[in-house]
């Protein structure tokens, strides 16, 4: 199953619906967020727009955590946390400073994280750690990823270019 990764949306609603029209033409109806969704109105469009989304809270949210309840197709995992996809153990954080508190709650093949606004694929010792970059287009060019579950494929897309 093919997943949009995205991360540091910070409210950017015309990219977000760039983004999530061209994963609708990939047929793409899930994703993973790792967090600086922000206001309540983009966490609102996410779960009106995906099947499942996979999603960590980030350090700049002013919605409100009781606010996520309302959707039931948002599987929130606070700050940190990890999820099966496909027999895979995936990890999710915001902050990069986390990955090694995920790797405690169970070890994985794959952590996605966000917060430094740099998109990067790195591979050390088996565990795959990636950053979709800023979707929103802070600081970098808006960016996010895309991540196969059944084939483990993963890559970068700058959204412009597409």
């Amino acid at each position: 199953m093919k997943f949009l990764v995205i991360s540091d949306i910070h409210d950017n609603l015309v990219n977000l619906e760039k983004c999530v029209s061209w994963g609708r033409r990939e047929n793409m109806e899930n994703a993973i967020c790792c967090g600086d969704v922000v206001n309540a109105e983009t966490l609102k469009y996410l779960a009106e727009n995906f099947k499942t989304i996979y999603l960590v809270r980030g350090n700049l949210e002013i919605y409100e955590e009781p606010e996520i309840k309302k959707y039931k197709n948002i599987n929130y995992l606070g700050r940190l946390g990890v999820f099966e996809l496909d027999g895979k153990i995936i990890g999710l954080c915001h902050e990069p400073w986390y990955i090694e508190s995920v790797l405690k709650i169970k070890p994985c093949s794959l952590i996605f994280y966000g917060h430094t606004h740099k998109p990067w694929i790195s591979e050390k010792d088996g565990l795959i750690t990636a950053n979709p970059g800023t979707l929103g287009g802070v600081f970098n060019k808006a960016s996010f990823a895309v991540y196969d579950s059944e084939s483990n494929n993963l890559e970068l897309k700058i959204l412009e270019l597409l």
